[in-house]
């Protein structure tokens, strides 16, 4: 009696929240202080794949549910992105009826990664995909090897993991382990044979701390490793990019399946490849899972087109104090061949925490706008002269640089004395600072 009541109030306080445009954590924490046990008397579906890591487990979730629910899949799913353990526990709720019985046929739940540890404790995942690990909000996370230890509680012997491959540190999950599916991108025009990112966090292997060998990279640390000590290494991917054009947005998985992306960028190849990975692996057939990706628009508004004046101008949202984000939307803007404006607003670092902590823009490769197409670069925001400290280092012309802490002041140079087209680079925090102004 007593479930039926908690499932019932969840539903009704989810119901009430989003009459109130109000977040989904509150129903799932009040009804884990009713029973903390509560989610272990739900039945829940035997397919729950669990997507965690720093960087694209959001648009990756948004994949395979996609390409589920188009194959006939009823699906459950975090959608709103309440990660944490509370969130998720409104989700199930809300999936189940009033037996504790959710009625889908797959649960799809992303987590973040410092409560994966907590939320498997409720329920046996059947698969869990760790996208990466990167440096990434340092001030709450610290290294990425202490977040590796915190997502290693949550793994145990019977979860199929499904890693990326050419990460040295979240491959590491499958080191002497059965039971684990790769993914990966072999080696293509866009790969290098030095890592020339401002740093490198694959230059010691991360399971003997000895140096690592790489054949090649493709961004950052990421890329084709072997340690020569443990024998920790890039294993071959089970699911390959076998091909990779940016220029024309097309990518091949193992050598066989071709696929146009909408969005024409390295982090949204690997997000497809990992959701035709673990689609494919519930069971899609995989010219199904092509027909749903070719073209896909991630929903989820990191990416917006929009025009400012008449002109073109797109936002990219990067994820707070994570270098390696922020890094992908400047190669996105630095293959533009036309003359461009990028924006660069550091306003707030965070939308749970106060830092003024900014080393992490010292990570940023800010240097990959120097180039030709770049003809201005407004920086703008209350860390405006962080942003300007930097780019003294980048060997940018400062004649190409505006910077203004007031965000009208931003908008009004934007709107009059923008060249080409617009790029906004910024976080979650200021991405509707700019957005209302428009």
């Amino acid at each position: 009696m007593k479930r039926t009541l908690i499932i019932l109030l969840a539903k009704i306080l989810y119901f009430i929240g989003k009459l109130m445009g109000k977040g989904s954590s509150m129903p799932g924490q009040i009804a884990l202080k009713l029973d903390k046990n509560i989610l272990k008397k739900i039945k829940l579906p035997e397919d729950i794949i669990v997507v965690t890591g720093s960087n694209g487990k959001t648009s990756t979730t948004e994949l395979i549910c996609s390409i589920l629910e188009k194959n006939g899949y009823t699906v459950g799913c975090n959608r709103e992105g309440s990660n944490q353990t509370e969130g998720v526990t409104t989700m199930i709720l809300n999936s189940c009826n009033l037996k504790g019985v959710v009625q889908k046929d797959v649960m799809v739940i992303e987590s973040d990664e410092r409560y994966t540890r907590h939320t498997l404790k409720n329920f046996n995942a059947k698969y869990l995909v760790v996208t990466n690990l990167y440096r990434d909000q340092m001030t709450r996370n610290g290294h990425p090897e202490l977040i590796y230890d915190i997502v290693k509680e949550a793994i145990d012997d019977n979860v199929h993991l499904i890693l990326n491959t050419d990460d040295p540190l979240s491959s590491l999950y499958g080191y002497k382990r059965e039971n684990v599916t790769y993914f990966g991108m072999n080696e293509n025009g866009l790969s290098t044979k030095e890592n020339d990112g401002v740093y490198n966090d694959g230059k010691y292997c991360p399971n003997c701390k000895h140096p690592m060998t790489y054949d090649y990279y493709h961004y950052a640390h990421i890329g084709s490793y072997h340690c020569e000590h443990c024998e920790h290494e890039r294993k071959n991917p089970d699911f390959a990019l076998t091909n990779v054009d940016l220029d024309t947005g097309e990518i091949e998985i193992n050598n066989k399946y071709k696929i146009q992306m909408n969005l024409r960028s390295i982090y949204n190849a690997y997000n497809m490849l990992a959701a035709f990975a673990v689609t494919s692996l519930v069971g899609v057939k995989e010219e199904e899972i092509v027909r749903v990706l070719t073209d896909y628009v991630i929903k989820n508004d990191r990416v917006q087109n929009f025009e400012i004046n008449g002109r073109e101008a797109m936002l990219l949202t990067s994820k707070h104090e994570n270098s390696i984000s922020y890094d992908q939307s400047l190669m996105y803007v630095a293959r533009e061949k036309e003359d461009c404006t990028v924006v660069i607003i550091v306003d707030a670092v965070s939308r749970k925490y106060f830092t003024s902590e900014t080393s992490w823009l010292w990570d940023i490769d800010f240097e990959l706008l120097n180039t030709p197409a770049v003809k201005k670069i407004v920086l703008a925001g209350k860390y405006v002269h962080d942003l300007v400290t930097r780019f003294d280092y980048t060997g940018i012309d400062k004649n190409k640089i505006v910077a203004t802490e007031d965000l009208d002041d931003m908008m009004r140079e934007v709107k009059e004395k923008s060249v080409g087209k617009v790029y906004i680079v910024t976080c979650f925090s200021d991405r509707m600072k700019f957005i209302d102004r428009l």
